[in-house]
This record gives structure tokens, sequence and C-alpha cells, in this order.
């Protein structure tokens, strides 16, 4: 009813190309994506950031999440299918998804083409509008990895999983375009132990494809994407054996399916356009992967290339509700006075800005050493990004949502969709204590890990005396840490995992980005010169950083 004149609305979030409006991803693509291959890739991507930021990529979003997943166990005629179908718009996500080769095209590129980065910039850039169909997009690109242990199944099933074709459907995947992967490791009494699992594999002569063949028994409490064409599983020759890995395929080579049966798919908080099921394996075939027994080390390849992929999506939801958030207090009106000019917006918006440029920043930074072959970085400097940025994502979101006020809780805004799938990467792939023990065990086993992580972070020494000072307390305690009794050691695993990535963001702040930028994080994160919340920066580092740091943030605002 018209009884008054609405004012003071914010115009349509979007419209804007986001991969070209976020300075730490073109620059990272201009600094780590070798000039013969750099012009292409940034051509690319920005069509892609075209794409994402459009009315067209947002209505697929809204279509996806809103109409989930619908298991199928049977046919008309009650034979058992155990299909999983899929709004439209789904396909359509991920038929760009893999059209920008964010599947595992990398791995089929030369180390030093900064392939890795590359798509780790259209990760970023496409994650933003849709986290939940990039689950299957990451176990695709991470499979390749585990795949590699067997290097028979690893040159039969690299084409199909590196593919720019999404072939959607239960069918021999050798007659498809290309092909989707995805994992199986947990069960309902292990959880992250997976060596508590109890999936059987039985020895069996034969078989329909490359490698020694099985036969499995046992459930899987979390099968995400059960719809995909290929799944790398956990399973154990005996049952005091340690796991094995196995490759299990939908459907066999004769063009029977494998039986794989779904049994419910989960009701879950967020990713919800994305089908996660429990399943049950009763005589399935699987070809082993790797060495027998050696399933945790074959497979903690792939969970690498998750971890990684955890890192990027996280950085992708918080640029995604960052801009968001300036969106709107650019353009809304609160007591006389724009929002985004409020000086304790300011703080706010200064302190979410630091943050995500710091996690974008090392994102690309950990795909750059994937890129040059540096394992001893990406070891730990994985694990530790991994736990940190992923659990800074869920109060960076309920911040930033915050800055919308009410309008942040409804639906159509799109920052409750973020604030739902915010969580995710810090459970996925290992809770946070699981990550923290990660690092301990990395420290422990492979101390080169550390020393590469540690020298990473040096090379910035000398810039910012805050920074320095923080890096010899890093190296003295890590030095000292065989002193220490183990239990003490475990029950400080998260304080450390904090320090070695504050200390590593720090550093390639200060070598990266923006002067003020980079000693406003440090005297921050590094120099108490905040609070224990987002919005309380000393007020002269928003004095100091703020309009550069709000302008990096959403630069298409105007």
């Amino acid at each position: 009813m018209p009884t008054h004149e609405v004012t003071n609305q914010v115009p349509p979030y979007g419209g804007h190309d986001v991969f070209s409006s976020d300075p730490v991803l073109t620059e990272g693509v201009q600094r780590w994506v070798p000039e013969g291959r750099r012009e292409a890739a940034v051509a690319e991507l920005t069509q892609l950031g075209g794409l994402a930021g459009s009315e067209r990529a947002e209505r697929w979003a809204d279509l996806a999440q809103r109409n989930t997943p619908r298991l199928v166990t049977h046919d008309r005629w009650g034979h058992r299918v155990d299909e999983v179908e899929f709004d439209p718009a789904w396909h359509e996500l991920m038929r760009v998804a893999a059209g920008a080769g964010l599947t595992a095209v990398p791995w089929t590129q030369p180390e030093g083409t900064g392939a890795q980065v590359r798509r780790a910039a259209g990760f970023v850039t496409w994650s933003q509008v849709e986290p939940g169909h990039i689950c299957p997009i990451t176990m695709t690109n991470a499979a390749v990895p585990a795949l590699r242990h067997s290097p028979e199944l690893a040159a039969r099933w690299t084409p199909k999983l590196a593919s720019r074709e999404y072939d959607f459907g239960l069918r021999e995947a050798q007659t498809k375009a290309g092909a989707i992967a995805g994992m199986g490791m947990t069960e309902k009494q292990g959880g992250s132990d997976v060596r508590a699992n109890s999936t059987l594999a039985v020895r069996t002569p034969g078989g329909p494809l490359t490698g020694e063949s099985y036969r499995l028994t046992g459930h899987k409490w979390f099968c995400s994407a059960p719809m995909s064409d290929v799944f790398l599983v956990l399973a154990k020759t005996a049952e005091d054996a340690a796991p094995s890995c196995f490759l299990v395929p939908r459907v066999l080579e004769d063009g029977t399916r494998n039986p794989f049966a779904l049994q419910r798919l989960k009701d879950k908080l967020g990713d919800r356009s994305n089908a996660s099921s429990e399943i049950e394996l009763d005589g399935t075939w699987g070809a082993l992967v790797g060495e027998e027994g050696r399933g945790v080390r074959t497979i903690i390849d792939m969970v690498s290339a998750t971890r990684l992929d955890c890192v990027l999506g996280s950085a992708a939801t918080m640029r995604a509700a960052l801009t968001r958030a300036v969106h709107h207090t650019s353009h809304r009106r609160a007591f006389g006075v724009v929002l985004v000019d409020q000086p304790l917006m300011r703080n706010v918006l200064t302190d979410l800005a630091l943050e995500s440029e710091a996690a974008t920043l090392l994102g690309l930074r950990l795909a750059h050493a994937l890129d040059e072959g540096d394992t001893e970085l990406t070891r730990l400097g994985v694990a530790v990004g991994k736990y940190w940025v992923c659990k800074r994502t869920s109060p960076f979101v309920a911040e930033a949502l915050e800055c919308l006020g009410g309008n942040g809780y409804v639906e159509e805004h799109g920052m409750a969709r973020l604030y739902r799938q915010a969580p995710l990467n810090s459970i996925w792939e290992g809770s946070g204590n699981v990550n923290a023990l990660d690092v301990l065990r990395a420290i422990s086993r492979e101390p080169a890990s550390l020393m590469a992580l540690l020298k990473e972070a040096s090379v910035a020494r000398g810039r910012l005396p805050v920074l320095d000072t923080a890096l010899d307390d890093l190296e003295r305690d890590c030095a000292g840490l065989g002193a220490l009794d183990g239990a003490e050691v475990a029950a400080g695993a998260r304080r450390l995992v904090e320090r070695l990535a504050l200390t590593l963001q720090a550093s390639l702040m200060v070598l990266h980005s923006p002067t003020d930028l980079a000693e406003a994080f440090v005297a921050s994160r590094l120099g108490g010169s905040k609070g224990e919340s987002f919005g309380t920066l000393d007020p002269g580092l928003v004095t100091l950083a703020g309009r550069t740091a709000i302008g990096r943030a959403a630069p298409f605002v105007r």
C-alpha cells in the first residue's frame, strides 16, 4: 500500500567483476603466474569474475540452495537406483566450475607454470557465488595426487578428472566427457579417527579395472556428493590391519552399477545445495590405490589438497561477506550520516578488511608453493592455514552480517547463507583440534617443514620491529618444544598454531600488501593494538589504514 515514500534503501548488490575488483587476487596472479601464461589467465579469470558477479549466477545460487537435493532410492518399477536429483541450477554451477578449470586441471600442468595459483584465484572467485557445489569440485581436484600412488590408475582417471566438461549421470566413466570424484573416509564409530574404521576389503581375483581387486563391505557416515563417478574409500583388509585406500567407481566397466546404497541424505546446517549421504557398501568392487595398509598415507595427499581448498573457500566466504558489508554501509544512512563514514563502523570494516586480505594472501601463497613443488612449506603451511583461516570465518561473517542489521538476517540479502556456511571448512577435513595436533606431528616428524615455514616468515625481517620480536619469540619457543612434557605441548597446540599463522600472515602482508595495511595488521595482530572482537582496533590504526583497507575491500562501490 502506498502509505509512504521508501527512502534510504540500498541498491541491489552485484553487477561487478568479482575477480578484477579483488586486488589481492589480481596482484597475486600478476606476482605468481609466469609472464607467458599470465595474460591468458587474467582473461579467463576476468570472464569468470564477470559471471560470478552477475544476476544470473546469483539466481543459480538461490535456486540451488532453496531446492535442495532429493534422494531417489528406487525407480518406478522398484529397482534400486540410488540416485540424487538436483535443481538444474546446480548443474549450471558445476558446468561453469569445470569449464573454468577448477577441477584437476593443474595436475596436468608442469610445475612452475602458475597453474595452482591460477586455479586458486578462480576458486576464490567462483566460490563466492555458491559454496555447496564447490565440495565435489574440490574432491575431484584432490583425488589426483592420491591416485598417483598407483600410476596406472592415475593414467586412466586423471584425464577424466581434469576435463573441462561437466557430464552428469551414472554411466561408465570412460565413456563420459568428464568425471567427478568423491571420498568416503569417516564412519559412525570413529569420525576423524579413521583407523577405527570397520569396512572390510576382501581380495578377489581379476577385476574390471587396473589394480588389485577387492570387494568392500561396510558403511560410511559422511559420503559427500554421492552422485560422483568415482570415490576414494578407506577400508581394512583384515580386522586388525591398518586401513588401505581403494578406488570405487559408481558404474563398472561393463555398465553395471557397483553396489553403493544411499541410506539417507544429511539435513545440514549449511552446504545445503550439496548432497551428503550415508552409504552402505555390500560386496562393492574397488581397486587398491597405493600400498596395502598404507591408506592413510595414500589419502593424506588428497586431504592436503582439500585442506588448501578449505583455506581458499573460507577466504572466499570472508570476501563475499566483506563486500556485501561495505556495499550496504556505503549506501545506508543512520543518524544523518552514511554508515561507512561512522567512525565505529569504519573500525569494524577496516578490521574485517585486514583479516580478509591476510586470509586470501595466505591461500594464494600456499598455492604458489604447491606450484613450485615446495612440499616442506605446504606440509605445515596448509595445516596451519586450514586451522586459522577456517576458524576465523564464523566470527568474521557474524560481524559482517551485523553491519547489515536486521537485513543481514534475512535470506534474500545473501548473508544468512554465508553465515550457515561459515563453520563448514573448520569442521571438514579435520576440526580445529585435529589440525592443531597434525601441526605438532609435522613439527616432530618432519622438522624441515617447520624450518621452511619460519624461513618464509623471516623474509620480512627488518621491516617492522613488532614483527621481528614476534619472530624471535616464535623461533625460541619452537626450539624449546622438545624440552616440554608431551601433554603440555598438546594442550598448547592451538595457541602455537595461531602464532604460526599470524606471524606468517603478517610477513606476507609486509611483503605484498600496501604499507599502511601491513603496519595495521602487524600492530593489531602481533602488537596488541586491538581487543578481542572485530572492530576494536586502536583508533590510530583506523586513521592509518581505513581508507585503503575499505577501498580495496570493495572498489566497485561508489
